[in-house]
């Protein structure tokens, strides 16, 4: 098998050349521009492109598969070639359809909590020696690459994106695996800039259930009323299993989940991943893992990266960061970050980062998802907004959109870091959400700076 991958240095892409190389496929790949940790990633393996840039050559009848990465463009001139040729040509998704479609497919989507709730499932496989495929959108403990194919395995657990597969392919990702074992975790209107209304968002989803092959298994979360409507509602002819957050209490900052055969610590907190537990569960049990082996192997999760992920702890304050930018996911954080340390003051950062966060149209989802922090700031670059091609938005506006008194708006990240650098952090803690960086803030620095004393 020869495979080649055009933007082989994206997230996901750089993950599946190192997969199909690993599968012993020999892969050969292009891109314009290549960042770390792909750069690195590549290069251990030898797949690292010698220049940058795309050469039409590179496409050859000797191909078996040529692979598009969403970085292309429809005028891609390899991916002109290619079609010129009459090669197989393949989506991102669309090819991970094809490495696992003889094996079970468990398919994660929701606008929240995929990546949570596939890594609790690759957790409490691994843990219980059950070999999988998979492709899961974050880096996971014990777990050297984001996607994984096998000749042998018996199941493959996918993430369900619900975004764009490729510049040619327009359908979104979740559409083309074909779920034997699907979960549903969540609809809040996201990707503005794909799917304008909330009613053509939902119907994504729709489809989504309309994929699961018959005879299958639907795993939804009963508490979001959207995913329990369009369950309920669909005649699909397969089995459908409602959950909702898992019974539990949290003693002295520690979530215990309560089980039919005892108590069970665990490191992570809050509703929203106690409810992705409770998913793990019923999809792991379908798969024919039992109750008990589930309890015994995630009391050692410790969650996906950037998903509430500690940055620094003392006995008297942390630093957390998280992914967290739609509405739906600052409100469930900030929520879960208030229940866990209900007796800490708690400051909350959020960055308006994505097209859809700073599209005015769509502020107004913000109103109150920031409400159960003691201190909430929110920063946007204004720079951002205008390589994004957007129009302008103020602080007024922002800080109308979110609707509470505690929330005040940046639009200078060095500002606001001087604003936590001169606050006491005794009895405090610090949530960082944001799918970027806060023009370029280094976390652990200023982690250290703050709980020096705390």
């Amino acid at each position: 098998m020869k495979v080649h991958l055009i933007a082989i240095g994206g997230s996901a892409m750089h993950n599946m050349a190192i997969a199909l190389y690993e599968k012993g496929i020999t892969v050969t790949g292009s891109d314009d521009e290549i960042f770390e940790p792909s750069k690195s990633r590549l290069l251990q393996r030898g797949l690292l492109p010698q220049q940058e840039g795309w050469y039409p050559e590179k496409i050859h009848t000797d191909l078996d598969a040529v692979i598009v990465g969403m970085h292309a463009r429809k005028d891609n001139p390899e991916l002109l070639r290619a079609q010129e040729l009459g090669l197989k040509i393949f989506s991102y998704p669309e090819y991970i359809y094809e490495q696992t479609k003889n094996k079970t497919r468990i398919v994660i989507g929701g606008s929240h909590g995929k990546t949570s709730t596939t890594a609790m499932i690759l957790h409490v496989m691994k843990n219980c020696g059950v070999e999988c495929d998979f492709l899961v959108g974050a880096q996971l403990d014990g777990f050297d690459c984001m996607v994984k194919f096998t000749e042998t395995a018996p199941f493959a657990v996918i993430e369900g994106d619900e975004y764009l597969s490729s510049p040619t392919d327009l359908r979104p990702k979740f559409h083309l695996y074909h779920p034997n074992i699907a979960l549903l975790t969540g609809i809040a209107w996201d990707h503005i800039n794909v799917f304008p209304t909330f009613e053509n968002y939902v119907d994504q989803f729709k489809i989504f259930l309309d994929k699961i092959m018959p005879g299958g298994v639907l795993v939804y979360c009963e508490k979001d009323e959207v995913v329990k409507e369009i369950s309920m509602a669909h005649q699909g002819h397969f089995k459908k299993i409602a959950y909702d957050v898992h019974p539990h209490e949290v003693v002295d900052g520690i979530t215990y989940l309560l089980t039919p055969h005892g108590k069970v610590a665990l490191k992570i907190f809050g509703d929203h991943n106690l409810q992705n537990l409770n998913g793990a569960l019923k999809v792991c049990l379908e798969a024919g893992i039992s109750a008990d082996d589930f309890y015994r192997a995630i009391a050692s999760f410790k969650g996906a990266a950037r998903r509430l992920e500690p940055v620094k702890e003392t006995p008297r304050a942390v630093v957390y960061k998280d992914f967290a930018h739609s509405p739906s996911k600052l409100k469930a954080t900030t929520s879960a970050f208030k229940q866990q340390f209900p007796g800490r003051k708690l400051v909350a950062c959020m960055e308006l980062h994505t097209f859809s966060s700073l599209n005015e149209k769509f502020l107004g989802e913000y109103k109150g998802s920031m409400a159960a922090a003691d201190l909430a700031f929110v920063y946007f670059n204004p720079h951002t907004i205008e390589h994004k091609k957007l129009p302008p938005i103020s602080k007024d506006q922002v800080k109308k959109a979110f609707g509470s008194e505690n929330v005040t708006v940046y639009t200078d990240s060095s500002e606001l870091m001087g604003v936590l650098k001169k606050m006491a952090w005794d009895n405090s803690n610090l949530l960082l959400m944001t799918s970027g960086n806060f023009d370029g803030v280094d976390f652990v620095q200023l982690a250290d700076e703050l709980l020096t004393e705390a």
